[in-house]
């Protein structure tokens, strides 16, 4: 496939989306480079430009937060060079439903479900007339586990799975495609935010992020509408679909039962 020539890619200072921040820079695209944190995009894009020699720009916005996503908006509206978004910034918060504060539960949709949504909507403005370019969304495995005191965040994932590949059906035809990729265990930043224990995981079910990169861009240069990064995934995926939902929910929150709980 064509390497994108400029693409915009949110949670991008740290974890997978500063990897494929690296990646596609690695490759010759350009790029446009959104998280909280403007000191920290500040310094990944000047590395970027120093070692890959790209136009790198940068803007800090909380996606939770309407007036910081209509920038990023607008910046989708206007500028049609942007070939690929990657929408990768998301969160989730640990504990039981009722006892975490609505604030906290309405958050992780802004940004997750919200903010996911109305970037795709806006790059498809001008995506779609010129018919080409693309879209790859973040989701979870959580996606495929109602897992206990993770249950907005697994809910969250399931909305991007089912859309993504929704959405993909709508655009293909228009020479626009969107990839869902649906990481397992990614050492990020992910799990510390979240305040989840990985601490029992065993070692083989980790990736790192550069892996789930490398892989999601080979699925996208393929022209693949779903990704579930390693084989361990993969397999752990099918048995989802063989076990029933109400066993599931049962199993994950025996096995990811937080201290405390």
């Amino acid at each position: 496939m064509t390497t994108p020539a400029l693409a915009m890619v949110t949670g991008a200072s740290s974890g997978i989306g500063k990897s494929f921040a690296e990646m596609l820079a690695s490759r010759g695209t350009d790029l446009v480079l959104v998280a909280r944190n403007l000191s920290r995009l500040e310094e990944l894009a000047e590395e970027l430009r120093r070692r890959h020699g790209r136009d790198v720009s940068v803007i800090a916005a909380d996606l939770e937060k309407p007036d910081q996503l209509a920038v990023v908006e607008k910046r989708l509206h206007e500028d049609a060079r942007i070939d690929l978004l990657i929408n990768n910034a998301g969160y989730g918060v640990t504990g039981n439903f009722a006892d975490v504060t609505i604030d906290k539960t309405q958050g992780q949709i802004e940004c997750n479900v919200v903010a996911l949504t109305r970037l795709a909507h806006a790059a498809l403005s001008t995506m779609k007339p010129s018919r080409r370019g693309g879209i790859i969304n973040i989701a979870s495995g959580a996606a495929f586990l109602p897992t206990p005191q993770i249950s907005v965040y697994c809910a969250t994932k399931a909305y991007v799975v089912n859309f993504s590949l929704a959405l993909n059906e709508e655009t293909k035809a228009h020479g626009v495609r969107c990839l869902v990729v649906c990481p397992g265990f990614t050492r990020t930043e992910f799990q510390t935010r979240a305040n989840y224990d990985t601490s029992a995981m065993p070692s083989f079910v980790w990736q790192s992020s550069e892996d789930v990169v490398r892989e999601s861009l080979a699925a996208y240069d393929k022209g693949e509408a779903m990704l579930v990064p390693g084989l361990q995934n993969r397999v752990t995926m099918l048995l989802t679909n063989i076990i029933p939902k109400p066993w599931l929910a049962n199993l994950a929150g025996r096995i990811g039962k937080q201290p405390g709980h």
